[in-house]
């Protein structure tokens, strides 16, 4: 097996994105894709890395940019102010994430007929957006993520199977989202499924969590949990 990877330019309008894309050049021709959405602080070692052990898996795994080239929060004040606009402004998210998933498409490694999208906190709520959109891939896993509906996609219906892998103490998402987004699930058709961890709090992929106060702590056991999951939601997809 030969990891390789490489960073992959893409614009949104005056906006110049990059997203960083890894597989295995083992792996002859073409093979299902996975887009890998960023928490609130940008595109970071963290989602590479993510990138990558879904490249050792069989996939080809791209890391999005949803800021800008080069732009990442520094700490929690800077993270806020660069995801706040999306969240105000979920149509431009959405058309920041298709645009994405089109550039993932686009490159040779996949077979753009078979596409899937994970994210993790931030990146999750918008792996949902992108469901909600009714957009045509194979499936979404939130990992962590906020489940806040949109509200511009009432009476779409989605294509994507959906996996929700939640942390049960996430101050972030409590049990109220988890009973709307079940419902929202429910009521646009589609094919979902929630995973709850007990006594697990946002962030518990993150090793670098750990900020009880905020809500942040990382948890090994729903870690590695979390990821048979989704890797068990992916052969489901694909069939790999």
């Amino acid at each position: 097996m030969s990891l390789q990877n490489r960073l992959i330019e893409y614009r949104d309008g005056d906006t110049v994105l990059e997203g960083r894309i890894a597989w295995d050049d083992s792996v002859e021709g073409t093979r299902p894709g996975v887009l890998v959405s960023h928490a609130w602080g940008g595109r970071s070692d963290f989602e590479d890395g993510k990138a990558d052990d879904l490249a050792r898996l069989g996939y080809a795994a791209m890391a999005l940019d949803l800021y800008g080239k080069g732009i990442r929060g520094n700490g929690p004040e800077e993270n806020a102010a660069l995801m706040q606009p999306f969240l105000d402004d979920r149509a431009m998210l959405q058309q920041r994430l298709l645009l994405s998933l089109s550039t993932l498409r686009e490159q040779e490694e996949v077979d753009a007929s078979r596409v899937a999208a994970i994210g993790f906190c931030f990146g999750g709520l918008c792996v949902l957006d992108i469901a909600r959109t009714g957009e045509d891939l194979a499936g979404v896993a939130s990992v962590h993520g906020l489940f806040g509906a949109p509200g511009n996609t009432e009476g779409n219906s989605i294509r994507a199977k959906v996996l929700a892998l939640h942390g049960w103490s996430d101050p972030m998402a409590p049990p109220e989202a988890v009973d709307a987004l079940a419902a929202e699930m429910t009521a646009m058709g589609a094919d979902w499924q929630l995973h709850a961890y007990g006594n697990t709090m946002h962030a518990f992929t993150n090793p670098a969590a750990n900020d009880a106060a905020m809500g942040t702590v990382y948890d090994a056991n729903a870690d590695r949990r979390s990821w048979q999951a989704m890797t068990n939601f992916l052969e489901e997809l694909f069939g790999a």
